[in-house]
Formats: C-alpha cells, sequence, structure tokens
C-alpha cells in the first residue's frame, strides 16, 4: 500500500476495501464453495459500487477462488483434493528450502515476532478464534520467509498461502490438528533459533505433510 507526500500511509481504495471483504468472506466459508456471487447484491451488502466488486472478482479469479462459469455467472470456486494436492506438492518444494535459509540467516526480531505470534496463538486457540489462528498461522510462515532474506521468495510463498488460506481454515477448525500445529510451529522455531538447517527443514516438511493429511480427510 501505497504512501503519500508526507509519509502517511494512504487509506485503501475501494477494490481493495472489496477486495479484502470478499476474500475475507470466501477464505471463512461465509461465501460457500460453488455459491453465486450476483456483483449487484455483493456491492449492496458491502456498500460499495459494483465496478471494484467486478475488479475485485476478476482478481480473486486470477487468484484461483473464484471462477467464472458460461452463461451462469462467477461462483466460489470449490475445494478440491486435486488442488490440496496440488498445494501441498508447492510447498513441499519451496518452504523446507526456505526454512533452511532463515535458520542461516535468521535475525534476532525475526526470532522474536515468531515467539510473539506463537504467545498469541495460545490465546486464541482458548477462545477458538479460528479466523485469528488462520492470520496468525500465516504471519508465522510469512516470518519465516523474510528471515530467508530472499524478496522473491517471500513474493512466492505470499501468493502460495494466499491460496491456502480456505485450507488452513478448514484444518485450524479441528482441535487436535490445531494442538498439532502449535506444537509442529515450536518446533520449527527452536531448529531456526539453534539454527540448525537440515532438522528446520526436515519439521517443515512433516508439518507440511501433517497438514496436507489432514485436509484430505475433511474434504
Amino acid at each position: 500500500m501505497g504512501n503519500d507526500a508526507g509519509g502517511k500511509q494512504r487509506p485503501p481504495s475501494l477494490r481493495e476495501r472489496a477486495y479484502a471483504a470478499i476474500k475475507q468472506r470466501i477464505i471463512t466459508f461465509r461465501y460457500q464453495p460453488g455459491h453465486y456471487l450476483n456483483e449487484t447484491s455483493v456491492s449492496k451488502e458491502l456498500g460499495i459500487g459494483r465496478t471494484p466488486v467486478h475488479q475485485a472478482l476478476n482478481r480473486l479469479m486470477l487468484e484461483g477462488m473464484v471462477e467464472v462459469i458460461p452463461r451462469k455467472g462467477v461462483i466460489v470456486k470449490p475445494v478440491s483434493l486435486h488442488e490440496v494436492l496440488q498445494i501441498v506438492e508447492a510447498r513441499l518444494g519451496i518452504e523446507p528450502y526456505t526454512v533452511a535459509l532463515a535458520a542461516k540467516r535468521v535475525q534476532t526480531h525475526h526470532l522474536e515476532r515468531m515467539e510473539e505470534i506463537l504467545r498469541s496463538a495460545r490465546d486464541f486457540m482458548e477462545d477458538r478464534d479460528i479466523e485469528r489462528l488462520m492470520e496468525l498461522d500465516r504471519e508465522f510462515h510469512g516470518t519465516i520467509a523474510a528471515a530467508a532474506g530472499n524478496a522473491v521468495l517471500s513474493e512466492v510463498l505470499r501468493n502460495l498461502h494466499d491460496r491456502s488460506l480456505r485450507l488452513w481454515f478448514i484444518s485450524l477448525n479441528d482441535e487436535n490438528h490445531l494442538l498439532g500445529v502449535q506444537a509442529e510451529h515450536q518446533e520449527i522455531l527452536d531448529a531456526v533459533r539453534a539454527r540448525d538447517e537440515t532438522l528446520a527443514a526436515e519439521r517443515m516438511t512433516a508439518h507440511i505433510r501433517a497438514f496436507g493429511a489432514n485436509i484430505s480427510q475433511r474434504i
């Protein structure tokens, strides 16, 4: 998001607001898979004009969250096992390498942020705030990407994690898996803190495989 001449952060545009609002509804299943999205109805619901809504839907189509059905309109893209397997495959190819780089290059402020995220997650687990836990999960992985010190990797992972958000929401609704995720994150953080590149990669691999297995059982 850009800054103005005085260094102040500009407010989000109508297009950005529409995009964020629709995306959040898709991720949290308020807009169910297979649900038709009528631009006029969505525009009224959000209090935003049709043009920004149309632009937001186009962006979400590029991100694989909605699709256009000829002669029918825009629908929320269903979650498929095929998509899950592709996302897991992509994450297995990228994230173990990324966390190994993080273990080599991590700085103190990255470690402190990851510790803070895990502390916050424990609080939100008690409240069963799945939306916030999902955001913290993404932020944890994003901090690892930042610690790796490679802006291109960070951008690739940001896009991949965007496509994973609905799956994270599904997985974190499973209390047993939720506890497992917290433990796995702690193990990854411990390996990064120890600067053990091999162990960090192994723990990230196990974490992603556990995620894939859990989702595969729930869809």
